[in-house]
């Protein structure tokens, strides 16, 4: 096989994949294909060829698809091998791809994804940084020379690791 024919294969597999979204989602949509390209503002044979893998879409009417069947455009431009997926997650392809919501709704639970996403982040990182403190004062601890009025033997070291930690270290204290 030639570099050209297989390019041409990567092309007609991307058209057939792209076209099969689009039917499956205005199936779910329960729309028809004449309502379907009416409200792209594509002609009814050009939408069946797409849906048919004949015929590989514009971005443009992509887009114009997306609109009617109210998907995400992202989501078709990545079936279309227009875009590259950029944030990989199930919980994001399913909100992205829900027909049951609109686009203003998806992009709020997305927001709102994200945003507890990034808090679990923060707190596994001050978790860790916690963590160090407790080693870095077990250390330092096992650093102090001994006295015979230091009592940093194993009950002081035990004493120490089971002292509370304060979850917000750099918060000010009253």
């Amino acid at each position: 096989m030639t570099q050209d024919e297989n390019l041409a294969a990567v092309v007609s597999n991307a058209a057939q994949d792209i076209g099969g979204f689009i039917r499956s989602q205005r199936e779910a949509a329960q729309v028809s294909v004449r309502q379907l390209a009416e409200k792209a503002g594509v002609s009814n044979p050009y939408l069946s060829q797409i849906e048919r893998g004949l015929r590989k879409p514009s971005a443009d009417v992509l887009n114009q698809i997306a609109k009617a069947l109210r998907v995400s455009a992202e989501v078709l431009y990545i079936r279309a091998g227009i875009l590259e997926p950029t944030e990989t997650g199930e919980v994001r392809d399913a909100v992205v791809i829900d027909s049951a919501i609109n686009e203003r709704q998806k992009q709020v639970l997305l927001d709102i994804y994200t945003s507890f996403c990034q808090q679990n982040e923060a707190a596994l990182l001050e978790a860790a940084e916690a963590a160090g403190a407790l080693e870095k004062k077990v250390s330092e601890a096992d650093e102090e020379p001994t006295t015979e009025q230091d009592h940093s033997g194993p009950q002081s070291r035990l004493q120490l690791m089971q002292s509370p930690i304060d979850p917000h270290p750099l918060n000010e204290r009253n």
